[in-house]
């Protein structure tokens, strides 16, 4: 089935955000990678800003936080199958893309206020969303308890999110893997909850 025009802007919005970033990305970029004329642009988003913001959205969506949500499966399974979703997702891409939010976040300002609040509340739902899980863990027993959920969260999710940038600079999965055995070992109870 074929993209439709707004399918094919989004797909040129993330590929040219991932590329040249925020402020070096025009329109004429994206509407030239979508293959669209510039007015179907505008037919469709009223600024650059807006149409970020709808990208940001839709690549949230493709992270798969959902798995977190899933009560059918063990919270330490959520979270491991979590990570390695989005671990393959990088392998897919040859690990040179980066994480679309942190390569806009460097990039927020006060001139992008839709922007910067998009992706700061987006932070903000991972963050809580994987601390809930962590909880939940840690009262069944499956989850270290030696950190506060909250503080362990955002631990974690700075911990990756720093992986990525080292995985972009060296063009390797080697910060992905050693983020992903260092996260689960902490996560896991046992060894830690003993000491």
């Amino acid at each position: 089935m074929m993209p439709t025009t707004k399918e094919r802007l989004f797909n040129a919005g993330a590929d040219r955000f991932h590329e040249l970033g925020y402020s070096g990305c025009s329109v004429q970029d994206i509407v030239d990678q979508a293959g669209v004329p510039k007015a179907t642009f505008y037919n469709h988003f009223k600024t650059k800003e807006t149409f970020a913001v709808e990208v940001v959205t839709n690549y949230i969506a493709s992270t798969r936080r959902d798995i977190l949500k899933d009560r059918s499966v063990t919270p330490l399974n959520r979270i491991a199958q979590h990570f390695s979703h989005l671990l393959e997702s990088h392998e897919r891409n040859r690990y040179n893309r980066g994480c679309l939010i942190v390569n806009l976040t460097a990039e927020t300002s006060d001139s992008i206020p839709l922007l910067r609040d998009t992706l700061n509340a987006s932070l903000t739902e991972w963050i809580d969303l994987l601390a809930d899980t962590i909880r939940e863990g840690q009262l069944s027993g499956e989850v270290n308890t030696k950190h506060e959920p909250d503080k362990l969260s955002r631990f974690l999710i700075d911990g990756y999110e720093g992986s990525l940038l080292r995985m972009k600079l060296t063009n390797t999965k080697h910060p992905l893997e050693n983020f992903y055995i260092i996260a689960m070992s902490l996560l896991a109870a046992g060894q830690l909850n003993a000491k």
